[in-house]
């Protein structure tokens, strides 16, 4: 597993644990201390989770406004964390394409979520990056 990867797993847990325990910072920092991550890991982690934080109201305004139907109290947990964390990275992340955001989201919500929360978290991130412009032109066939 890549570096990156192994990164946005563990804020995914950081995430859900967040929002699972309601702990605040108590709660994260005992997250943290309680890791043994390669220290890149642990880097791209803490970024993640500290920007869902910082950015958390206009994360959660694109979500809800991406989720056509869904109340975010609705949501699986762990569907909102990923979409939270994958958010975030549309946000603040030009140096990562959109495209890549959502395909690691999408292989994450197999590993994490039900059966359904693929393609859940595929349509709404495609969605949020329509509406932030950050979504790639397909090439054209030359």
């Amino acid at each position: 597993m890549g570096t990156r990867r192994a990164a946005r797993e563990l804020a995914l847990q950081a995430l859900y644990q967040l929002d699972v325990a309601g702990a605040g910072d108590t709660g994260v920092a005992l997250f943290w201390s309680h890791l043994d991550a390669e220290p890149e890991v642990e880097v791209f982690a803490r970024e993640l989770v500290d920007g869902v934080a910082a950015h958390g109201e206009r994360i959660d305004a694109l979500i809800a406004a991406s989720a056509e139907h869904w109340r975010l109290p609705r949501l699986s947990r762990v569907d909102l964390s990923l979409l939270r964390l994958a958010t975030f990275e549309l946000l603040a992340r030009a140096d990562i394409p959109a495209s890549v955001t959502i395909d690691e989201a999408i292989e994450i919500a197999r590993r994490f979520g039900s059966e359904d929360s693929p393609a859940f978290v595929n349509g709404v991130l495609d969605h949020i990056a329509q509406v932030l412009g950050v979504k790639e032109k397909p090439k054209s066939p030359e």
